[in-house]
């Protein structure tokens, strides 16, 4: 279990895992989920192929974990319709904090 796929998949999983992580906005999470389903079908064919069962199975659920993320970040219209409202408060509330941190 040290072939490219593997490498492909871990490194795919460390770039989805800093997309979310770094916060960039609604898009881009949503995007890291996507990333991260790609990668969790990687593992499971590695698993599958490598005869690790565990790392299949539990990427087979981490799979159905990140398919709800991509969900709830790109495809609800009703949570796409509230972050469009919610997004200019957010920004201002940003800025607010910023001229505090100034402050300080």
């Amino acid at each position: 279990m040290d072939g490219p796929l593997e490498w492909i998949a871990a490194l795919g999983t460390m770039l989805a895992a800093g997309l979310i992580a770094a916060d960039l906005g609604r898009k881009a999470t949503g995007w890291g989920f996507v990333l991260f389903c790609a990668v969790s079908l990687t593992w499971i064919v590695s698993g599958l192929t490598s005869g690790s069962t565990p790392i299949a199975a539990m990427n087979a659920v981490l799979l159905l974990i990140n398919a709800w993320g991509v969900w709830q970040y790109l495809l609800s219209r009703k949570n796409r319709r509230v972050m469009e409202r919610l997004e200019p408060v957010a920004e201002q509330v940003e800025r607010e904090v910023e001229r505090e941190m100034e402050r300080e």
